[in-house]
């Protein structure tokens, strides 16, 4: 007959082992489902515009916040916009020190409360950046128009940036020089046919035909790049017509003039009746007197 095989009790410092080994696990499971899963930064965007530069990114934050690190290549990290809750950080200054170089930025995630986060947050890297030939280019305005005879000149306010040196903020043409071109478009006003010219300073003198008022717009471009060459076209404005001045001259000069024969005409109505009157005043002192 077999002898029966009784469980096996365990000693009492194994259960006490096992003890502590199921209280662990129970917190370390506790403190993982209690902790906010950090949001990484997605779809980030550069803006830029006349070298105003700044980075985009998605989502809003909720438990979260971020900062930013820009780097030129090959170069040392530094951060911006520290601990944010914004999806945008303005990054002018950093890429203003050298237009030239290809930057590249990252968007760092961290707790709402970073006191309690230890280790390197998760991030996001942007695309690469070269501002030089990739700012887009701002609408250009008209700064002065004039026509005379058969000469029409127009010029173009120099655009100006938020790229300093020594202190002075620099135009558009100081930072492109001889690489920015202004295309000049132009059409007679009872005409839609137009006429293009370009220059690499601001200035444009062009051969028009007398007594004809002009229309036309200016478009900015940089023909050496890739991507975002033209600028939008500036506002459309019109030289005055010759034709039209002189007919308004004409019409003033035809208003005074009836201005003054109607004083004329006016002056001797009533300089008629004065002697009028005084011719039958003086006929009646000249009359004898009735015999009684």
């Amino acid at each position: 007959m077999e002898t029966p095989t009784w469980p096996r009790v365990p000693s009492p410092e194994a259960a006490v082992a096992r003890m502590l080994l199921l209280i662990w696990v129970l917190l370390q499971v506790a403190r993982t489902s209690g902790t906010t899963e950090i949001v990484v930064a997605y779809n980030l965007t550069w803006k830029s515009t006349n070298f105003k530069t700044i980075l985009e990114w998605e989502p809003k934050p909720i438990n979260h916040v971020y900062t930013v690190q820009i780097s030129p290549r090959l170069g040392n990290w530094k951060s911006k916009c520290f601990y944010t809750t914004d999806t945008e950080c303005d990054l002018t200054d950093e890429i203003g020190n050298d237009v030239n170089q290809t930057y590249q930025a990252r968007v760092l995630s961290y707790p709402a409360d970073t006191t309690d986060y230890s280790g390197e947050p998760p991030f996001t890297n942007s695309p690469e950046f070269t501002p030089y030939l990739e700012t887009k280019l701002g609408r250009p305005t008209i700064q002065s128009c004039k026509q005379v005879g058969t000469k029409l000149n127009v010029t173009i306010r120099d655009m100006c940036t938020l790229i300093r040196r020594n202190g002075t903020f620099l135009g558009l043409r100081d930072v492109f020089g001889k690489n920015l071109i202004y295309t000049l478009y132009y059409w007679k006003a009872s005409s839609t046919g137009k006429k293009t010219a370009k220059t690499s300073t601001n200035e444009f003198l062009i051969d028009v035909d007398e007594g004809e008022s002009y229309c036309f717009s200016v478009q900015a471009v940089i023909p050496s790049r890739k991507a975002n060459q033209k600028s939008p076209e500036s506002p459309i404005e019109c030289t005055s017509h010759e034709k039209g001045t002189f007919t308004g001259a004409l019409l003033i000069i035809v208003i005074v003039v009836l201005v003054v024969l109607i004083l004329i005409i006016i002056l001797s109505v009533t300089l008629y009746k004065c002697r009028k009157v005084r011719a039958r005043q003086s006929g009646k002192e000249s009359s004898p007197l009735n015999a009684a």
